[in-house]
């Protein structure tokens, strides 16, 4: 195993955590990590909420850094990749192209910010995806200029609640009828737009962007598909990622919606999965055991460390020509989103279960536990504030998710 090569492509948390995995799960080989971005790995869920609010310090954001001998290639892009010949092209800080080779091979890559097809350059849109994009955001914001925040997600909410809080006058356009409804439904959705509206933030739902005027200075406004024109000196696009799998092109990977896996993070190849490679992160699409068959991408900060460790060992596993005969990989979705002074932490699948949403515990106007079913069986949770009430719902949650298992949630 000494003598064979692992190259991680991505240098975010998914990149960092494999990495340290691998060395805890006893690979001593060489471990090399390729990062597009110039710094190394840092915490990136605060770019839309502290960083916004006090400003950006990448040295405060980074993780610390584990001695496991990682060759780290930073500010090195990934250009195309040659699977069956195991080799990647690369573009390094200077523009110069080099080949590496490799045994095991790390999809780590995650996902660029989505762009939407509108008249008006990019320059007029902001995006918050970096360091330097919050920075580039924040220098704007504190001159306190009318804010259109394109999308009403959670990135979008949290940048309208941090431009609110600097003294900005904000407008979230939302296509859909309360902010957060896709992924948390209407009840929790509309509170969330109450407490915004607490704040000063008007919300302009059911509309989507028909194009961005502006001038020489930068964008002046947004218009709406029904011909409405909304005042912006500053607009930020919050409307969702897009994997980075460019560089994957031609092999014979199914890239539709990231890379879809198998559920040991091996992806699947015309001949089956490739079991020397693994991908997780944001970029992945993998089935979860405790709900069934179907493959799911999941882009949250979490999903990041809590998949390195399976998939540290199904690539030590898959290279040493062995069959994984460990337990079920019983990965539990977990994220969380900060409005105002309110902490909305979620569990599970919300998403699949907001045709039956139920008030579990407290009031949805101060803190609350919400959740979420099919066929009568508890999917998922939102808790507004109530941290203390965490462990004792995620246990139920996953317990009956695991009875339901042996009968199937379709």
């Amino acid at each position: 195993m000494g003598e064979q090569r692992v190259v991680v492509a991505g240098g975010g948390v998914a990149g960092l955590r494999v990495a340290q995995q691998l060395r805890a799960a006893g690979w001593t080989g060489y471990l090399g990590v390729i990062g597009a971005e110039r710094h190394l790995p840092y915490n990136r869920p605060p770019l839309t909420k502290e960083a916004l609010w006090h400003g950006v310090d990448v040295e405060v954001l980074k993780f610390p850094m584990p001695d496991a001998e990682i060759d780290w290639r930073l500010g090195t892009r990934i250009v195309s990749s040659d699977l069956a010949a195991k080799r990647l092209t690369l573009e390094g800080p200077d523009g110069t192209s080099e080949q590496i080779s490799f045994d095991g091979l790390v999809i780590a890559t995650g996902v660029g910010p989505r762009r939407l097809p509108l008249d008006g350059p990019h320059s007029w849109r902001y995006t918050v995806r970096t360091p330097e994009d919050a920075a580039s955001l924040r220098g704007r914001l504190v001159d306190r200029p009318r804010v259109g925040v394109i999308g009403g997600g959670f990135v979008g909410c949290e940048v309208a609640a941090a431009a609110a809080t600097l003294g900005c006058k904000v407008t979230v356009v939302e296509p859909l009828s309360t902010p957060l409804e896709r992924v948390a439904g209407h009840a929790v959705g509309a509170e969330v737009q109450r407490r915004h509206e607490a704040h000063g933030v008007r919300f302009v739902l059911g509309r989507t962007i028909a194009a961005i005027e502006g001038d020489a200075r930068g964008s002046t406004g947004v218009v709406l598909d029904d011909g409405t024109t909304l005042a912006a000196e500053v607009v930020v696009e919050a409307v969702g990622g897009v994997p980075n799998t460019d560089w994957l092109a031609g092999q014979g990977l199914n890239l539709s919606d990231g890379v879809l896996c198998d559920r040991d993070l091996h992806p699947l190849a015309e001949g089956g999965p490739r079991r020397d490679v693994v991908a997780l992160g944001d970029v992945a699409r993998f089935p979860l055991d405790l709900y069934g068959a179907d493959p799911l991408r999941i882009e949250h900060w979490q999903m990041a460390g809590d998949c390195a460790g399976h998939a540290a060992r199904s690539l030590i596993t898959g290279l040493a020509g062995a069959e994984r005969t460990d337990a079920p990989f019983e990965l539990l979705p977990s994220f969380w989103t900060d409005q105002y002074d309110t902490r909305v932490q979620f569990l599970g699948l919300p998403s699949h279960g907001i045709d039956d949403v139920r008030v579990l515990e407290g009031d949805l106007e101060d803190e609350a536990v919400i959740g979420y079913h099919r066929q009568d069986t508890l999917i998922g949770l939102a808790l507004l504030g109530m941290r203390r009430r965490l462990l004792p719902y995620r246990q139920q949650l996953v317990e009956g998710l695991r009875e339901a298992c042996g009968r199937g949630i379709s």
